[in-house]
């Protein structure tokens, strides 16, 4: 007979549950602070959504060292002792949800899980309150664990709440006024309540430039205010200028970016992004609101709709967030726009400073690509240039080439007096190939198949013309071309085959041991297609008058200019290869080969 199923309720071991809420939902036990700055926030809110009777809000924080205690204290609703029961000793419920629900806006918690935050640094908290709905009655509250706690009726006092926080030993740091207070300026700075702590004016006074709606204020002081506030938040480097968050199409967001004044790097990721939630700083490191090529960027960001996780340290990733993703580049390109408009000697410091980053982000979105691409420097052999100046001393052409250091490209452009782009450098060669794209000019890769034979015409010499060359200049692992190229007083130049390298890197012995196995298997399908050639081809250049006289010259006299010949192709190739001649056998070579030449005109003298 089959026994009956049966429904039971699920239990909790409350004393794990809180270990693991009170100890691990937050990474950092400063957060008590701001979590019980929020629920007195959140409490002055609702007595101003429910109390006819006006009252001034204020929240003041208080540091004791001598009794190495913490207090909050508000002049905010207060609660009932049923209240307390009900919200302030039942885990995951809260009053302001209530309020939330009923539509009211401005209120910060939402989960109600804040209040077990204070049991991270305390192990003894008290609390006292009078409900403005029970104003002649107070209550205190206390309890040692979070598990179980004691409510008792306490002498009366003003409307609001007080909690006291007995710190453990190890948080004794925030019984000092100092610390704490810096804390607060971190985490409550956009807070409309007032919030005291110590003496001077509130941590809160000065309100972010966005909310400043002062028609008297000149553009220079709203550009100096607006830097001022965001050296605040940047710890790293000065702020060169700053462009607004203004809310749009789907996001409520608002707020400041900046452009950090320090040199960059395409790679280097200085994105430094802070995001406050109804007036609350979630987040000090939400890096992805800004777009991955914006990396000498920082902003302060604030929104009333995007949603925290439990913790309150990070934000959901759902609609509402790529919302402002999209709000935040569209402000930063738009931004970017008008800097270039309306303030040129920013917009040049801007340049200089993150050209190549820039080079990027540039082929991220056509609007900055048209921008940008006039006033951005590419690096090449004959220094920093723009694409347009390159194009016009390269007759409509943008070499590029693809060596890690000087080679043949370096020699063959320089006596061309052409500069050519060092294409390895962080997106030249993609924003060269847009760039020749977008204005018509020619990509020219060196040291490919097709960019050689836009530099290199193939000539015809005989079969026993090419079959000296090749025996006078290359071997097994050289290819040795008859071709005709600018200039002519080259006689020749070394060019690497980039494809039949990378094709003996990716399968060698040594790739197994460096890349990994997925990786290297679809690399070397890749290589697997491209046919087995030497790695390096010298093209003899025709045009030249040395090559024709050496192939029209007698055995001897060959025998006599090649020592000469083969240790300055040695050495025109070096920044290259070593593999037709290492370049102290080429001097020692040439230095003896001038020794014969200078030894046999003196004996024809005598």
């Amino acid at each position: 007979m089959t026994a009956e199923p049966l429904l039971k309720q699920t239990r909790v071991d409350l004393g794990g549950l809180m270990k693991v809420l009170g100890e691990h939902l937050y990474s950092s036990p400063n957060v008590a602070i701001r979590e019980l700055v929020q629920n007195a926030h959140d409490s002055c809110v609702r007595r101003r959504l429910e109390s006819p009777e006006p009252f001034e809000p204020r929240i003041e924080i208080r540091s004791d060292p001598n009794a190495v205690t913490l207090g909050f204290e508000d002049t905010g609703a207060g609660l009932t002792d049923d209240e307390i029961e009900q919200y302030l000793a039942t885990i995951g419920s809260g009053y302001t949800r209530v309020l939330r629900e009923q539509g009211h806006d401005g209120l910060i918690g939402m989960f109600g899980l804040g209040f077990l935050s204070a049991f991270v640094v305390s192990d003894h908290i008290e609390v006292w309150t009078c409900s403005m709905h029970q104003p002649d009655r107070a209550w205190s509250f206390s309890s040692r664990s979070g598990q179980s706690y004691l409510v008792r009726p306490a002498p009366p006092r003003p409307v609001g709440t007080l909690v006291t926080l007995h710190l453990r030993p190890r948080f004794e740091e925030l019984a000092r006024p100092a610390p704490v207070r810096a804390l607060l300026e971190r985490y409550c700075c956009l807070l409309d309540v007032p919030i005291h702590c110590g003496d001077g004016p509130p941590v809160n006074a000065e309100p972010p430039p966005w909310r400043v709606d002062d028609p008297e204020r000149s553009p220079l002081r709203r550009r100096r205010d607006a830097l001022a506030f965001a050296r605040r938040f940047e710890p790293g480097f000065d702020p060169l200028c700053t462009i607004p968050v203004e809310p749009g199409e789907g996001s409520d967001l608002r707020g400041l970016l900046w452009i950090q004044d320090a040199a960059t790097y395409g790679t280097s990721d200085n994105r430094n992004v802070s995001v406050f939630v109804r007036g609350m700083l979630i987040s000090r490191d939400e890096q992805d609101l800004l777009p991955p090529w914006a990396g000498f960027c920082g902003a302060v960001l604030e929104s009333e709709a995007l949603a925290p996780t439990a913790s309150r340290e990070s934000l959901q990733e759902d609609e509402r967030y790529e919302a402002a993703q999209a709000s935040v580049r569209e402000a930063l390109i738009e931004g970017l726009r008008r800097l270039a408009h309306d303030e040129p000697a920013a917009w040049r410091t801007v340049l200089r400073r993150h050209n190549e980053a820039l080079l990027g982000a540039a082929l991220c979105d056509p609007r900055l690509f048209d921008l940008l691409c006039d006033e951005l420097t590419l690096p090449t052999s004959q220094g920093d240039l723009p694409a347009q100046t390159i194009l016009a001393r390269a007759h409509g052409r943008l070499h590029v080439s693809q060596a890690e250091r000087g080679g043949f490209e370096e020699l063959l452009f320089r006596a061309l007096k052409v500069p050519v782009v060092q294409g390895v450098r962080y997106g030249a060669l993609p924003f060269c190939r847009a760039y020749a794209e977008r204005r018509r000019g020619r990509l020219v890769l060196v040291g490919t198949s097709g960019g050689d034979s836009e530099l290199f015409t193939p000539a015809t010499p005989t079969d026993d013309e090419r079959r000296r060359l090749q025996q006078w200049f290359g071997n097994d692992e050289v290819e040795v071309i008859a071709s005709r190229f600018a200039p002519e007083h080259l006689p020749f130049v070394a060019v690497p085959d980039r494809e039949a390298e990378l094709k003996h890197r990716i399968e060698s012995d040594e790739a197994d041991k460096r890349i990994a196995g997925a990786v290297l298997g679809l690399a070397r399908q890749f290589t697997g297609s491209l046919a087995k050639r030497p790695r390096l081809r010298v093209h003899v250049n025709l045009d030249c008058p040395v090559i024709p006289a050496l192939l029209a010259a007698s055995p001897a006299r060959v025998e006599a200019a090649l020592p000469l010949l083969r240790p300055l192709l040695g050495l025109l190739s070096e920044g290259d290869d070593e593999r037709i001649m290492p370049v102290d056998e080429a001097l020692r070579g040439y230095c003896s080969a001038v020794v014969a030449l200078v030894g046999a005109a003196g004996q024809e003298d005598r």
